[in-house]
């Protein structure tokens, strides 16, 4: 998946803004409605078999994985995510890569793929790209599962409602601009099935959303 120079920049920026803020990550939780719904849906999610996780960040998701799954690879691009990831209890037996999944490529197929919140940060013009990825990732009858939400504010909006580039700020002030796309469940729904995937995205009460399938 080769990133074109009009948006190599913003990636930059955007793996800048995750590795300055790995160690604060906690802090900038949101806290609006249907937080439980998504916690249920992926408490519910036991993938089996070899497991591969996109942007596992700090591990927070990754511990879900090793309940159920044979194996799990973890891809981040940022190392100070990783070592977070890589420190917590139960993971010991997780394949951690170090990563830019905009160049990565798999080595093996595996029977599930897990993303959580990454999918609004996939440039708008890579969305294909990003989802033949995943479909080079999978085995035959492998599954899908990821969540995302599609909370902006306002001071967020540094170029308008319109535009997917949003600034975010760490405890210390410093600005950053990343890639926010904000995915409404049911045209993300019909845009992945006239891409030949079969995944249902479900809507929580809140701006939570999650998707499950296959091709």
């Amino acid at each position: 998946m080769r990133v074109p120079s009009s948006t190599s920049w913003i990636l930059t920026e955007q793996l800048a803004y995750y590795r300055a803020i790995a160690n604060e990550y906690e802090d900038h939780r949101i806290d609006v409605p249907g937080q439980d719904e998504l916690l249920a849906a992926i408490d519910a999610f036991r993938p089996t078999g070899d497991v591969l996780e996109f942007a596992c960040g700090s591990g927070t998701w990754t511990q879900f994985l090793v309940r159920s799954a044979k194996a799990v690879t973890a891809l981040d691009a940022a190392p100070e995510m990783l070592a977070r990831a890589k420190a917590r209890d139960g993971v010991a037996s997780v394949r951690f890569i170090e990563a830019d999944l905009f160049s990565w490529r798999p080595d093996r197929g595996y029977d599930a793929v897990f993303f959580g919140f990454w999918l609004s940060h996939v440039p708008e013009e890579h969305f294909d790209s990003f989802w033949s990825l995943v479909d080079d990732c999978l085995r035959p009858g492998g599954v899908v599962f990821f969540f995302d939400d599609n909370y902006r504010t306002e001071a967020e909006l540094i170029q308008g409602t319109s535009s997917s580039i949003v600034e975010r700020r760490i405890n210390d002030g410093t600005p950053f601009r990343i890639i926010k796309v904000p995915f409404q469940a049911e045209g993300l729904e019909r845009r992945l099935r006239a891409m030949g995937w079969n995944i249902a995205v479900t809507p929580t009460a809140g701006p939570f959303y999650w998707g499950m399938g296959g091709r």
